[in-house]
């Protein structure tokens, strides 16, 4: 089923990235609100992944969906359908993650693009997108997503080593600025911000008194199926559920154990950084 009307695509073609206002309703968001933060398993699973000035921003990583709420959402149609419309494929969960900037000491994020990571994993083509849907209200002062709109269209670029992350090229993020309008993706609550593997994006540390989590839910298109093998997933079948499963699910369900990625298992960043070394 067609989500995005042909001008949603057109922007998503000339942009990269697209914001959808209430992807999730006010009662969805609150449920997310509340479950994640009493999931004692989330917060014992969060790496710290610490930027340039030693701030951190706490990571919990995962690459099977699964059958609770985090589950449901990253295989709900409204997101599926609307991946499988932007990249013209179908496609599966490649993994997902939950992104905490707490008040005060949430760190920034290098300006980098997510494909410039999945290439190293030997995904050969930039068929590949995520959605960040924002937990809590993200804000300029609490270190909401930056992008700069249209990136996408330079193709993948070289990333080095930053503190504990990989970022972009800073000369030619430089030169990029210059082409490409910087836009700060404030979000309400509920949103969900659609963006491309090689959109280049970043976010400033969280100086304020809010904190601000997201959800991030990245996908894969079948045709390309990674050719080494890698810590994140090839193609598996994705098995959607409909978007009333949301509301539907409740805590006592949950049979599944949720399997985290531990910050050892996490190579993206360190292949990275070894070949940047070489």
């Amino acid at each position: 089923m067609a989500l995005l009307s042909s001008a949603d695509m057109a922007r998503w073609e000339e942009d990269g990235y697209l914001l959808v206002e209430n992807l999730l309703s006010p009662e969805e968001t609150e449920l997310l609100q509340r479950t994640c933060r009493a999931d004692a398993a989330l917060s014992q699973a969060a790496m710290d992944v610490r930027d340039a000035s030693g701030r951190k921003t706490n990571l919990s990583l995962w690459n099977d969906p699964g059958d609770d709420l985090y589950g449901l959402i990253s295989r709900s149609e409204r997101v599926v359908n609307r991946m499988e419309q932007m990249l013209g494929d179908e496609v599966y969960h490649y993994h997902s993650k939950l992104s905490a900037k707490e008040p005060k000491v949430g760190g920034a994020w290098e300006w980098h693009q997510d494909y410039g990571y999945w290439y190293q994993n030997g995904c050969l083509l930039p068929t590949m997108a995520s959605v960040f849907i924002a937990i809590d209200p993200a804000t300029k002062e609490n270190g909401c997503m930056q992008v700069l709109r249209g990136s996408h269209q330079m193709g993948r670029i070289d990333h080095h080593f930053s503190g504990e992350q990989t970022g972009a090229d800073l000369e030619r993020v430089e030169l990029a600025r210059q082409k490409f309008e910087l836009v700060y993706c404030e979000m309400a609550a509920g949103t969900g911000l659609f963006f491309h593997g090689n959109l280049l994006h970043r976010s400033d540390p969280n100086l304020s008194d809010d904190p601000r989590w997201g959800l991030i839910c990245c996908y894969n298109t079948r045709s390309n199926d990674p050719v080494i093998p890698h810590h994140h997933p090839g193609y598996r079948p994705l098995s959607k559920v409909p978007d009333s499963a949301l509301l539907e699910w409740q805590p006592a369900e949950q049979h599944q154990q949720r399997v985290f990625l531990k910050q050892t298992e996490d190579k993206t960043t360190r292949v990275t950084a070894d070949q940047t070394e070489a």
